[in-house]
């Protein structure tokens, strides 16, 4: 591995050996919070003022701020405007380096530029960061009015929620029309929410490795995460913005983390390259050695605190809980005849987070599918994060999608 690749996000690489050099970056102790906060460089952050917001579930924030980025220029015609929505734990830097600002380099930087599949100097880009999150957009680690964090005050948040919010910022943007909303993972569940909801908005719509809805199995995998963070005695119910560096609820975060990861990547990607190798010579049989993989989980859960917030992270997995396009729509089904955009559905056949069953349903359901109805299948050992990394494969389905 390269020696900068410490700095890239681990999504968006194949799983690999940790070394000592990395181990050595995540040196000093976690802060309380790895959110971006008031004060801290922009970076290439661009923010929009929504003003007040009333929530699905009945809950009302005064003030609310998404920060956005985006590349290209906008049409004369406003027709050219590309919405990308980020998965669970990303945020707005969709390319570009890490920089000032920004923790992580972009996340589709290899599908998303000049020239690329989604070509910026043909198309606008736009990539919100999503309500609830903590990378410039209003969220738990944002202040209220009596000037503490909103902590766990954070209204409980929805994907319709931040649907809604993104449609608000797309108005300033004087955007009444996307020319393509994508979306993957997390993006994916607002991607199909916005076929639905606003099917007027757009021309295409592209979802990737996302369902129609979170399903038992799911939010089963994400309540033991949601345990996680919120048994880690420094999480004082919320409450932990003031501690000092080291004493944040940085364990039970590293550990839902840890867990997310596993059912991001497939069993046989992790068989593949780590085996039942140790981490050194030092024996994990009944020694203080370790399982090459435990190492790898370790470093990503323990690097992944000091760019994320507990509050956040709570929020933005039970938005993903909330996630069903049939609620109150006269069942799924239903819901996804709405969509009128050309749509583009995307799966991977190894991914144990959202399995095929999910774009398969929704290849099924909606009428205006590009590839009749069954999905795209991309095949790949990645798992769940194959839309991160299969770069090739899923450029391919862009181009397929925005060239026509």
């Amino acid at each position: 591995m390269d020696p900068v690749d410490w700095q890239t996000p681990e999504d968006s690489v194949p799983s690999s050996f940790i070394t000592e050099a990395q181990v050595g970056t995540l040196h000093g102790k976690p802060p309380a919070t790895g959110a971006w906060r008031e004060g801290d460089p922009a970076g290439r952050r661009q923010f929009a003022n929504l003003g007040p917001v009333d929530f699905e579930r009945g809950g009302h924030l005064p003030h609310v701020r998404i920060a956005y980025e985006t590349w290209g220029e906008l049409s004369p015609e406003r027709d050219n405007a590309v919405l990308v929505l980020h998965a669970l734990t990303g945020d707005s830097h969709l390319l570009g380096d890490a920089i000032p600002g920004h923790a992580t380099a972009g996340w589709w930087s290899d599908i998303v530029g000049p020239g690329l599949a989604i070509d910026t100097d043909r198309w606008f880009v736009v990539a919100p960061n999503m309500l609830g999150g903590c990378q410039g957009s209003t969220g738990p680690a944002s202040f209220a009015p009596d000037g503490y964090e909103w902590g766990p005050r954070f209204p409980y948040t929805t994907i319709r929620d931040q649907v809604g919010a993104q449609a608000a910022l797309s108005d300033q943007l004087g955007i009444e029309r996307w020319a393509a909303v994508v979306g993957g993972s997390m993006g994916g569940m607002q991607a199909i929410e916005w076929g639905v909801s606003h099917p007027e908005r757009m021309t295409r719509l592209a979802v990737i490795a996302a369902p129609p809805f979170t399903t038992a199995d799911q939010i089963g995998l994400n309540s033991v995460q949601l345990e996680a963070v919120r048994s880690d005695p420094a999480f004082r119910g919320g409450h932990f913005y003031e501690a000092a560096d080291g004493d944040g609820p940085y364990h039970g975060l590293a550990l839902a983390r840890r867990i997310a990861l596993l059912t991001y990547r497939s069993p046989s990607e992790l068989n593949e390259r780590f085996q039942r190798s140790w981490q050194s010579e030092i024996s994990p049989l009944g020694g203080d050695g370790r399982f090459a993989v435990e190492s790898y989980l370790d470093f990503h859960g323990n690097k992944f605190t000091r760019r994320f917030d507990a509050n956040s992270y709570l929020t933005l997995v039970e938005a993903m809980n909330s996630h069903d396009v049939g609620r109150g729509r006269g069942g799924a089904a239903a819901a996804l005849a709405r969509v009128t955009a050309r749509t583009l559905v995307v799966g991977i056949n190894s991914d144990r987070l959202f399995p095929l069953e999910g774009q398969e349903f929704i290849a099924a359901h909606v009428p205006t599918t590009i590839h009749g109805s069954s999905p795209v299948v991309l095949d790949s050992p990645y798992g769940h994060d194959g839309f991160l990394i299969e770069h090739e494969a899923v450029s391919a389905q862009l181009r397929r999608l925005l060239d026509d």
